[in-house]
């Protein structure tokens, strides 16, 4: 399992902009991270100056919104809807899209679910738990 530091997960988000601001090719993964980050033009900005950035802190005591931290979880679920592990996450995606007719509201609804997940799988030194992560999304 790849389990990358913050500052190389950072810098391969910022680096697959860049690629593709250049029109250089780019790698499967680069593709999904392009089409992640054009959904959100708020950060176009910032990882074309990513250089700044890449040792700031976010904190949520501040209000911030951590932008890599955000566009990572996009890529987690693009990745889980991609082979629907845990089984189900996709069936409950669309369950959400075709309630609310937006992909990227629905793909957020997602998000929100997985980083409780997470926060809770930190917060009790334990695996995360793909049922309490679909019983997130089926209350949505």
């Amino acid at each position: 399992m790849f389990t990358p530091s913050r500052d190389e997960a950072r810098r391969f988000l910022a680096d697959a902009w860049q690629k593709f601001r250049a029109g250089a090719p780019l790698t499967t993964l680069e593709q999904r991270v392009v089409e992640i980050v054009s959904l959100h033009p708020e950060y176009h900005d910032l990882l074309d100056n990513a250089q700044e950035h890449l040792q700031r802190e976010w904190s949520p005591e501040g209000g911030a919104m951590n932008p890599f931290l955000h566009l990572s979880l996009h890529l987690a679920v693009a990745e889980q809807l991609a082979i629907d592990q845990p089984p189900g996450v996709r069936a409950e995606f669309q369950r959400l899209r075709d309630r609310g007719g937006d992909t990227h509201a629905a793909l957020h609804g997602v998000l929100d679910c997985l980083a409780e997940t997470v926060w809770q799988s930190q917060r009790t030194n334990a695996p995360p738990d793909g049922a309490a992560y679909l019983e997130c999304l089926r209350k949505k």
